[in-house]
């Protein structure tokens, strides 16, 4: 299993990937996973980063069932149709 965040990989990177999260203004914690943020790309923190992605499976979820729901309404109308 990789170890991108950790050790050697973060010792390049100013105050070794630590500063000040944008989005839950944390300070000292690292800041290393990109995000895009209103058009910007920004560093966020690991929390804030899962909470985004849990956010977005969330909304593709409670899409998907209402997307169905269209599709069979779109089935059904052309069937009421011919009657």
């Amino acid at each position: 299993m990789s170890k991108n965040h950790r050790g050697s990989g973060l010792r390049g990177q100013p105050a070794h990937g630590r500063g000040k999260c944008p989005v839950c203004q944390k300070e000292n914690i690292k800041v290393i996973y990109e995000q895009e943020i209103d058009g910007k790309q920004v560093k966020i923190c690991k929390f804030c980063n899962a909470a985004l992605k849990n956010k977005a499976r969330v909304a593709a979820r409670a899409a998907k069932p209402a997307a169905a729901a269209v599709a069979a309404e779109a089935e059904a109308a052309p069937a009421e149709a011919q009657a």
